[in-house]
């Protein structure tokens, strides 16, 4: 158990070291030596755990970035309240850990969709998956706030998911920019008047 435990702390740390690399130098320009050096590993040990860069790559998609995609901006929306409620928490404090760390790597996913665009189909894959689910489940969300009365009926839920998935991509960038904070409050302030707009009529808005 020893063993696993040090093993599996090893592969974190090198996972959390490449993906902040990936992150801030782009996956094309960040080599192995690089990742050798961050790291303070022979090409022996790193190939005792990874096949090539593009397999450890993937391991950090599948084990940090999906994580995190849940954690943030998926699993939060698996509730049973107000629709629009959860929605809108769920983006909250999912811009509210970027504005506390620069590094929360909350969109990176959108750096590696873009980078990856029309390049290297097994990573792409592996990216328009987590897109994939993402959307699946606001698309889902949303038809649930329709059914339940919190979502005007006549509104289109695949619409309105891409619009918010947009949306969110977008300001994650301009929030890496500057005044972070004042982004994220503006930005929310708009998404607010936006749910107004959709909102079931009958509703009594209390946001």
């Amino acid at each position: 158990m020893g063993k696993s435990l040090k093993r599996m702390a090893t592969m974190h740390r090198m996972q959390s070291t490449g993906l902040e690399l990936f992150y801030k130098q782009g996956y094309y320009n960040t080599t192995v030596d690089h990742i050798l050096s961050e790291l303070s590993l022979s090409k022996g040990a790193f190939y005792y755990h990874f096949k090539s860069k593009e397999d450890f790559f993937i391991q950090i998609i599948e084990n940090l970035l999906v994580g995190k995609m849940y954690s943030m901006l998926i699993g939060p929306l698996e509730g049973h309240d107000n629709t629009i409620d959860l929605i809108i928490n769920c983006f909250e404090n999912a811009l509210e850990s970027a504005v506390n760390d620069e590094l929360d790597y909350g969109f990176a996913l959108n750096n590696f969709m873009i980078e990856f665009n029309g390049k290297d189909s097994i990573i792409k894959s592996h990216l328009n998956e987590i897109m994939q689910t993402w959307e699946v489940t606001l698309v889902s969300t949303i038809q649930k706030g329709k059914f339940n009365g919190f979502i005007d009926r006549h509104v289109d839920s695949e619409a309105v998911a891409i619009y918010l998935m947009s949306s969110f991509m977008g300001i994650r960038t301009l929030m890496a920019e500057m005044s972070p904070a004042a982004r994220k409050y503006r930005f929310m302030s708009q998404l607010k008047h936006y749910f107004k707009s959709i909102e079931a009529k009958q509703q009594v808005n209390t946001l």
